[in-house]
């Protein structure tokens, strides 16, 4: 770290500490995961006023030359939704060639969604600088530098990392009883592990104890935390028979058919959130979507006033969250049944922190086209505004039209939602799931789900890809699905 900076650094912590609410984040912490902005790899100070939220970053001595320090801070700052201080060493330099590097510095902030709020510069050299837009702060800083800081307006961006730390936080805050049926895959027991030591939950799961509490030891993981049921428990057994026998009893289920399918982990799992033995729950790392989601259907069953059980997948963007439905679940939906996805999926977005403005697509944009398909649309669209007229909804429309400014203003000029969308409901399945791979692919966008969404209670499904991180995730997400 060069002096400058560390001048810096220490005169801001000193300043903050002296203000009160103040917290040092360890570097090491931050890549580890431990902090709120988790996973961040690069070296870094961060000195964070929890009052009004300015934050210092100073770059560190990087054993990799060729690592880009300047553009990882920015990437941090991004997540934190910090104010930037950049500290410049100016020894040597003309004013010119510090105009040139501040402006420099701050069309590299705009590309990673960072305000730069200040500079801080040798009170000799600040004298001698002006910048439009930026504060100059003198060196030593001061409580006048403090109250700078504070008039620059806070960075509204939701990078990956920022929602992805929000959604553990919101998790956390109260925390909720998630099952896991899939013990016997490593993965599943890497993340209840860590969900265990985040505090993101409380974790169930199913199986023989002595059998999962060895293979955790094995692996030298911590799950003393969790609760372990088996399938054989006849407490659990017997009660969950009587009670899907009852659920499923003009399907001709006797008692003592009930009491074998309960023993399927699937099954179990769904009774335990069904009776409030357990909040949520989240499978599918060893089992395919059907063996998950359709007990579900059987047991949960649908919410007042919903039709049909659909997805979401939330779509982490570099400066933004999307949400995309239906990409998982239903392949051809009628114009009733996408209404309803819809509404859905407008109302799981704003659950997780998304202001719903959903885009109806199509390959037609309001009376562009026609069709078939167009009308299914059209028809999706005039329902939905009934089924909830205090949501913004456009439809029919292209992508270009719901997410870029321009095109909008030619398309759907007075369209509160095109140019802005942030919910897009595909036709059908088909789309759907070719349009969230294609933007993940080719944006490095984070997608996040499938997230099932209007059943009674939360069923959430993995990938049988799923990494532990995509486990942890959607465990947090299942119990802030759970708050309500």
């Amino acid at each position: 770290m060069n002096d400058l900076a560390t001048q810096v650094s220490d005169q801001l912590a000193t300043l903050l500490e002296a203000r009160g609410g103040f917290t040092r984040v360890n570097p090491l912490d931050a890549i580890k995961g431990s902090c709120p902005i988790a996973n961040m790899p690069t070296a870094v100070q961060t000195v964070r006023d929890i009052e009004t939220d300015s934050v210092l970053i100073d770059a560190g001595e990087f054993a990799v030359t060729s690592m880009d320090a300047f553009g990882w801070n920015l990437n941090l700052a991004a997540s934190a939704n910090a104010r930037v201080i950049l500290a410049l060493d100016t020894e040597g330099a003309s004013e010119s060639l510090i105009a040139a590097e501040i402006h420099g510095a701050r069309a590299r902030a705009r590309r990673h969604q960072v305000t730069i709020a200040a500079v801080a510069l040798p009170a000799t050299v600040a004298a001698q600088v002006s910048v439009d837009g930026l504060a100059v702060l003198p060196l030593p800083l001061t409580e006048a530098s403090l109250a700078a800081l504070d008039a620059v307006e806070l960075p509204n961006v939701v990078t990956p990392l920022a929602f992805q730390a929000d959604l553990i936080e919101r998790a956390r805050a109260n925390r909720k009883r998630i099952v896991l049926p899939e013990p016997e895959d490593d993965r599943v027991l890497k993340a209840a592990a860590e969900v265990l030591e985040r505090q993101i939950a409380e974790v169930i799961l199913v199986g023989d104890e002595a059998t999962v509490r060895a293979r955790a030891a094995e692996l030298g993981l911590n799950i003393d935390a969790a609760s372990i049921v088996s399938v054989e428990d006849p407490a659990y057994n017997e009660k969950y028979a009587v009670e899907f026998a009852r659920l499923r009893e003009k399907k001709g289920v006797t008692v003592e058919q009930a009491r074998e399918t309960v023993k399927d982990v699937s099954y179990f799992g769904t009774m335990m959130v069904h009776m409030g033995d357990a909040d949520g729950m989240v499978s599918g790392a060893a089992h395919t979507t059907a063996h998950t989601i359709v007990p579900s259907f059987q047991i949960i069953k649908t919410a007042p006033g919903v039709s049909i059980v659909s997805s979401i997948f939330l779509m982490l963007m570099k400066d933004r969250v999307w949400a995309f439905g239906d990409c998982a679940v239903n392949p051809n939906p009628t114009p009733e049944q996408l209404a309803d996805i819809a509404v859905t999926s407008a109302r799981t977005a704003a659950q997780f922190g998304v202001e719903p403005r959903v885009a109806m697509l199509s390959y037609s944009t309001g009376s562009s086209g026609s069709g078939e398909d167009v009308e299914a649309v059209i028809e999706a669209t005039r329902l939905a505004r009934e089924k909830a007229p205090e949501l913004a909804i456009e439809g029919p429309i292209q992508f270009d039209a719901a997410v870029d400014a321009d095109v909008a203003a030619t398309k759907l000029p007075d369209s509160p939602v095109a140019g802005q969308a942030t919910v897009f409901v595909f036709p059908d399945l088909n789309s759907g799931n070719i349009g969230y791979k294609a933007v993940q692919r080719s944006s490095g966008a984070v997608a996040v789900g499938p997230v099932l969404q209007g059943l009674n209670k939360p069923v959430n499904d993995l990938s049988r890809g799923a990494l532990v991180e995509d486990i942890v995730n959607t465990v947090a997400l299942t119990a802030v699905q759970a708050q309500g």
